[in-house]
């Protein structure tokens, strides 16, 4: 799309004011003749050739802010079509950006309290409804009266969906300054994630330092695993010790030994009173020989971290996985799995369905990113994924799409199964020939070694791809 202006009008939304341009995205303000409250409208930048994860972070918000109701999110109103222009439509949050009071840190204990508690409050209700944020930071928090309300769902995760973004990166994803040491390491599954990042934003609020700096690099990042922030108390002399020993608590390396949910953290932030202080408790080594030592004791740095605070996908609904190849356009091959796909989806009226189409790369030489005309290969490959699957009819809330870029379909399809507990794969085997039987098969290679039951669609013999 061309670039928007105030009077640009996007399916009925008409920009009248620009507030904000990331680096990802820009917010404007917008009018709907549907509408009487004010708007927001974030369109994200797609530039052909550049990476894939401010796609598959337009998608993941998308597909889970419409999921999430409550006072502590801006209301969903719309999203676009990725194939025309993509934006994500929402009630506009009238209030005071947390990161415009934090220039005022420090800031009194009572106050640190009180907006911490809030958060605390926000995110308690944000986890119920099976969603770990996964980028609280003080640009995300927009606080109105005491009431917190949470933005920006582009790096979160549900419980009960696919990972879009964890199954296509093996790198840390979020603010370096607030993620958790598992975060880093690369577990994008758990709440406890969340309430150390609100463990940042309370030592910030209190000192109006960041615990951890803003490290750039992983090896920076891991830091945290080893080397325990300032005291609070010495840089504020101030600080109480409940609001120390609170914030120590929520920065604890091994997230066992985290607050066990966001709500015990509201209440202690409500009632300091109550708080009980440790006495002469050495949360991490701090000297040289300790170091070395706690190295070596401990290698592995999933250890470090400790279990997962729950489960990694709660129990719901069992869910498909179909791989078509659209590399060609559809034939009747993808014709055959969509037909396959459909009746498994009826035998199983409660599943989900996640749809994957690979985009091979090459292994020697450069893979091409666009098309002749300059398109976006990857765009152009989930809008035809996208089109493949509605004649399935399927609710928006019981599919998702994804596109992978891979060497090997059968290795892509495997990693995105056991990463997202899929029940089923869906995979279709092409007519044979001498270099398959040679080589073997994508569906061959899948129905080996896969950790759930699988579905080979096959045309009948004569019948062309």
């Amino acid at each position: 799309m061309e670039k928007p202006q105030a009077g640009t009008v996007i399916d009925g939304f008409t920009l009248t004011e620009g507030l904000k341009a990331g680096g990802m995205a820009t917010l404007w303000r917008a009018t709907h003749p549907d509408e009487t409250a004010p708007l927001v409208l974030k369109i994200p930048f797609f530039h052909p050739g550049d990476d894939v994860s401010a796609i598959l972070g337009y998608e993941a918000e998308a597909l889970i802010h419409r999921r999430l109701a409550g006072p502590h999110v801006p209301r969903f109103v719309a999203a676009g079509d990725l194939a025309r222009t993509p934006y994500i439509a929402m009630e506009f949050v009238a209030g005071t950006s947390l990161a415009e009071t934090m220039r005022r840190a420090p800031l009194p204990a009572a106050e640190t309290a009180r907006i911490g508690e809030a958060i605390a409050v926000a995110l308690a209700e944000l986890h119920r409804q099976g969603v770990v944020h996964l980028d609280l930071k003080p640009e995300n928090v927009m606080m109105v009266g005491n009431r917190a309300v949470l933005l920006d769902f582009g790096l979160a995760h549900h419980v009960e969906l696919p990972d879009l973004l964890g199954a296509e990166s093996t790198m840390p994803m979020g603010t370096a300054a607030y993620m958790a040491p598992e975060q880093v390491l690369g577990d994008r599954s758990d709440p406890a994630s969340d309430l150390f990042a609100l463990g940042c934003l309370l030592y910030q609020m209190a000192s109006g330092e960041e615990p951890f700096g803003r490290p750039q690099s992983v090896a920076g990042m891991k830091r945290r695993l080893y080397h325990a922030p300032k005291p609070l108390g010495s840089i504020n002399a101030e600080t109480p010790a409940w609001l120390e020993e609170i914030v120590r608590r929520c920065l604890e390396v091994d997230r066992g030994r985290r607050y066990a949910d966001a709500s015990k953290l509201a209440f202690d932030l409500r009632h300091p009173e109550q708080v009980t202080v440790a006495r002469r408790r050495r949360v991490r080594p701090h000297g040289l020989w300790q170091r070395l030592v706690a190295l070596f004791q401990k290698r592995d740095e999933q250890e470090i971290t400790g279990a997962p605070t729950q489960v990694r996908r709660k129990a719901g609904p069992s869910i498909i996985l179909t791989a078509v190849d659209l590399s060609e356009g559809e034939g009747p091959l993808a014709g055959a799995i969509l037909a396959e796909t459909s009746r498994l989806l009826a035998a199983r009226e409660d599943s989900w369905l996640a749809c994957i189409t690979v985009l091979r790369t090459e292994i020697i030489g450069e893979t091409k990113t666009v098309d002749a005309e300059g398109r976006s290969l990857y765009i152009k490959r989930l809008v035809a994924l996208k089109d493949w699957a509605r004649p399935l009819h399927l609710p928006e809330e019981r599919v998702s799409y994804h596109v992978i870029e891979a060497v090997s379909a059968a290795d892509a399809i495997l990693r995105h199964a056991e990463r997202n507990d899929i029940d089923h794969i869906v995979v279709g085997a092409r007519s044979s020939s001498a270099v398959r039987r040679h080589l073997g098969s994508v569906s061959t290679k899948v129905v080996a070694e896969a950790l759930c039951s699988v579905s080979v669609v096959r045309l009948k013999t004569g019948e062309p791809d």
